[in-house]
């Protein structure tokens, strides 16, 4: 075990004895994983019970956003990890465990649609819930959409692909940027849980789901989380099935006394706000990659490429945008040692034609 590890046992020998069931003597300490930040997870097992640790390097990591997003979500009955103790100075937290059943695990035809179904009821709760005014949530603002969508220009394009960009293709890049920004701002505000997708839900024997990896919350366009899960960049569905959700969702928000435009304009909403989300997860993906030498994201690069070259075809304003990916973008890749020609001509064959 490294010194981190060693030192997080140290705490829980602290801490775990005033648990019922707890025995000093024999517990163990098990990795579960770790995802695209810093923080690692364990197990910590004793008597039956479990419980998970979280290591968070305080140098890293702040996890006074994940605690106070935490308790605003519980109190306002959403699934969430129960945080029993915590350590800031540390960068330890002790939560309540979950298991390891990820709803992308358990995703098929048959199982979707009730799965979804819990999913989607908990995004409502989720949206509900009330903005703290002693502790408001980041907005979802300009400059934070700006960031987010410059990743796919200077991580992926840049830095992965290696390609030299042209003043046409900046202008081409732009215009998208431009385009999805005001989409975004259009839109109405809500609680966005901002990484909502089958990773960071946890199947819980017919219950609502367990929601993970929250600690990034803000206050958002309403169709981030529900482009998150209906266009994850894990699985994907039939354009009919995401649309027939998408359309019950809107009906569901106005059920609750919001105010929604039409089935087409909502539509839209959702489509660009996906390329936004879609331009940002290729950028942090490729970042992953060559940043902190975790590669495992890469073969999902192209599904989520093919996301977004899907929804600039579709858009009249952005088909410029389409032809450009496809003809210039493309080509690279293909070129590339990271992805396997064969999952790109799975995912991006019929944009081609």
């Amino acid at each position: 075990m490294d010194q981190r590890c060693e030192e997080l046992k140290g705490w829980l020998e602290q801490v775990l004895p005033e648990f019922a069931g707890f025995n000093a003597a024999d517990w163990q300490l098990q990795p579960v994983s770790g995802d695209a930040s810093f923080r690692r997870y364990f197990r910590a097992l004793s008597g039956g019970k479990t419980w998970i640790a979280v290591d968070a390097p305080t140098d890293k990591e702040d996890s006074r956003p994940f605690i106070q997003v935490a308790q605003s979500l519980e109190a306002h009955g959403v699934p969430v990890p129960h945080i029993f103790t915590y350590d800031l100075e540390l960068g330890f937290m002790l939560l309540g465990d979950f298991g390891d059943d990820l709803y992308l695990q358990h995703l098929n035809s048959e199982t979707v649609d009730p799965l979804y179904k819990s999913a989607l009821d908990t995004l409502l709760l989720i949206q509900g819930c009330p903005s703290d005014p002693a502790r408001p949530l980041p907005l979802y603002d300009l400059p934070l959409l700006q960031r987010e969508m410059a990743l796919f220009r200077d991580w992926f394009l840049v830095e992965l692909l290696g390609m030299s960009l042209s003043p046409d293709a900046n202008q081409l890049l732009d215009l998208l940027f431009d385009h999805l920004i005001d989409s975004a701002l259009e839109q109405p505000l809500v609680f966005v849980h901002r990484d909502y997708h089958s990773r960071n839900l946890m199947c819980r024997n017919q219950e609502l789901p367990g929601v993970i990896d929250f600690q990034d919350a803000v206050e958002g366009p309403v169709t981030y989380d529900l482009v998150s899960l209906l266009r994850d960049c894990y699985v994907a569905w039939p354009d009919e099935q995401v649309y027939t959700w998408v359309e019950n969702y809107r009906l569901a928000l106005i059920e609750r006394g919001q105010r929604m435009p039409d089935g087409h304009h909502f539509r839209r909403w959702f489509d660009l706000m996906g390329a936004q989300r879609h331009l940002k997860a290729i950028g942090i993906f490729a970042r992953l990659n060559i940043r902190d030498g975790k590669p495992g994201y890469l073969g999902d690069i192209p599904r989520t490429l093919n996301y977004l070259i899907s929804v600039t075809a579709k858009t009249e304003e952005l088909k410029p945008v389409a032809g450009w990916l496809v003809a210039e973008v493309l080509p690279v890749m293909r070129q590339h040692p990271c992805f396997a020609e064969d999952v790109l001509d799975h995912w991006v064959v019929s944009c081609e034609q």
